[in-house]
């Protein structure tokens, strides 16, 4: 049998740290031996020799091992970060070379109201504009964790967006309440904001604030704005009150089509600006994606277009506006 020269042996040697690496990477993002294992199509003993002969190289200890659970050590997190957006750079020049479509799939990550109540609706403006996007959506009020989640892009609601990401400001968030045409009728009068004493007020358990914030504005008291009907979320609230079963305090931006159409009314002019915005983020790493920048553009295209900042950025949070 022939004896292999060094170089040979340094190929398998190298080989061997990439395996090991594919493996550690994939275990981390998994936290589980038995996922990453069955992600990679190989044994699980398999993979852990992988990840014990890349601690053994590194000499530091990637995993704390417990029972049924393991967590990544502080120098683990710092390999993972790396190896992960080593990876994705990888995939991404293997997908231009190739041509592959792949390259112009476009994941995103979003609140379940902006999805249902502003996206989604603009998905076929969207196609139509950049039909080579192959568009695919998850939604959570999770703040998105690019390292460890296949997104490309998300859209996060908050006062600031998080650090270390590319950011760009949509629109701020302003309330108002809404309800159908016909509750209106059946309430009235409904003319000031001290006539919502004996209404019913539906409420976003995500936004627990939302109502006593508004009350609070208006300077009505003797409301609790959190004892009417309750919902997982805004978008259930605001398809409540179309289905005439009180009034919901919705955010403007996003019931614009229902009150464009009337499916909705506003019983007072008052609206309320919250501290709260949203923003379009994605780590540097994508800046340059063409997937990101065309959604980029489009998105930033539609809030401009839809002019829907009802009160200019920098206005206090509470801050009123009354229409004449």
């Amino acid at each position: 049998m022939p004896v292999p020269d060094a170089l040979s042996l340094h190929r398998v040697h190298r080989l061997d740290h990439l395996k090991a690496m594919r493996a550690f990477e994939a275990t981390a993002r998994h936290l589980s031996f038995s996922k990453a294992a069955r992600e990679l199509c190989v044994t699980q003993g398999a993979l852990s020799h992988h990840v014990a002969m890349l601690e053994a190289a590194l000499g530091a200890k990637l995993f704390l091992r417990y029972h049924r659970a393991i967590e990544l050590t502080p120098k683990g997190e710092l390999l993972f970060r790396s190896l992960r957006e080593a990876f994705d750079l990888i995939e991404d020049g293997v997908n231009r070379v190739s041509g592959n479509s792949g390259a112009q799939t476009l994941r995103i990550k979003l609140p379940p109201t902006f999805a249902i109540r502003w996206l989604i609706p603009k998905l076929a403006k969207l196609h139509g504009a950049e039909p080579h996007l192959d568009v695919q959506i998850t939604t959570s009020h999770r703040t998105v964790d690019f390292i460890r989640e296949d997104t490309d892009v998300a859209i996060y609601s908050g006062v600031q967006p998080p650090a270390g990401l590319i950011s760009k400001r949509l629109f701020g968030e302003v309330l108002t309440p809404v309800c159908s045409p016909e509750f209106m009728a059946a309430s009235s009068p409904l003319s000031r904001p001290a006539d919502l004493t004996g209404c019913t007020l539906l409420c976003s358990l995500h936004r627990p604030l939302d109502w006593p914030l508004w009350l609070a504005a208006v300077n009505v008291t003797g409301i609790d704005g959190n004892s009417g009907l309750k919902f997982e979320n805004s978008s259930l609230a605001y398809q409540a009150a179309i289905d005439k079963l009180g009034i919901a305090l919705a955010q403007i931006a996003l019931v614009a089509d229902d009150l464009k159409v009337g499916r909705l009314v506003q019983p007072f002019t008052t609206t309320v600006a919250t501290d709260n915005a949203y923003f379009i983020v994605y780590p540097s790493r994508s800046r340059n994606r063409p997937n990101v920048r065309a959604f980029e553009e489009w998105l930033l295209s539609e809030c401009g277009a839809a002019r829907i900042e009802a009160v200019p950025p920098g206005r206090e949070a509470g801050g009123v506006t009354r229409s004449k």
